[in-house]
């Protein structure tokens, strides 16, 4: 199942981060073969964030062991919630238990259905409670279909900072952001992998994120 959304010039982006740019570089007619110039944000469209994201001198995404990327992907509901609500410790400790090490958790928001809208920016987010539980449980690998695991920052909200991001960073931890199709995940313990490209000294990277049904 893919998770990812397809990069490109009109595609919603985190508020100050660089418009991607895809241009003609090589053509068939005249070269005899394709070639596009790239242009992105590390942080564009579906991406991981490596420690470097927010911490000096930590890890950046060509220097993370690949299986931080792939694992057994334990998925939490949470369609239920509303815009800005924290995803508290309440609201995953029915399923806390079932993750462990190599797991990477899953939270299913339902809020790409607002991708490409302000309301997009609206929502819900990962309590520091909530992600600590899981940090104890031996997770290092967290995602989500949203633009940050962090609250966005708006009005009233500008100071809130990024304290899910530190903790993630501090443990070694990644993140996946901005995934999409959550919904198409019907089947138990999916495979999910969140490869990225490895940009030397990236703070993150696109990904395309997919999640496998294993035969038995």
């Amino acid at each position: 199942m893919d998770l990812s959304h397809t990069i490109g010039p009109g595609m919603q982006v985190y508020p100050g981060d660089p418009v991607p740019t895809l241009i003609r570089h090589c053509t068939l007619e005249r070269d005899g073969y394709n070639v596009l110039d790239v242009r992105i944000g590390s942080q564009s469209g579906t991406h991981v964030d490596a420690p470097a994201h927010l911490k000096a001198g930590a890890a950046t995404v060509d220097e993370l062991a690949p299986e931080l990327f792939v694992g057994r992907g334990v998925v939490f509901d949470l369609r239920e919630l509303v815009a800005r609500q924290r995803i508290t410790r309440e609201l995953i400790m029915s399923r806390a238990d079932a993750v462990g090490p190599g797991d990477i958790a899953v939270f299913h928001t339902g809020w790409s259905r607002h991708y490409g809208t302000d309301a997009y920016y609206t929502h819900p987010f990962l309590d520091p409670a909530a992600c600590a539980l899981l940090l104890e449980r031996g997770v290092r690998t967290f995602c989500l279909d949203a633009p940050s695991i962090d609250e966005t920052p708006a009005g009233e909200h500008a100071d809130a900072g990024y304290p899910v991001h530190h903790l993630i960073a501090d443990a070694g931890g990644v993140i996946g952001e901005n995934l999409c199709g959550l919904d198409r995940i019907d089947f138990p313990d999916p495979l999910v992998s969140l490869l990225p490209i490895a940009l030397e000294a990236g703070d993150g990277a696109p990904t395309r994120a997919v999640a496998m049904e294993l035969a038995e």
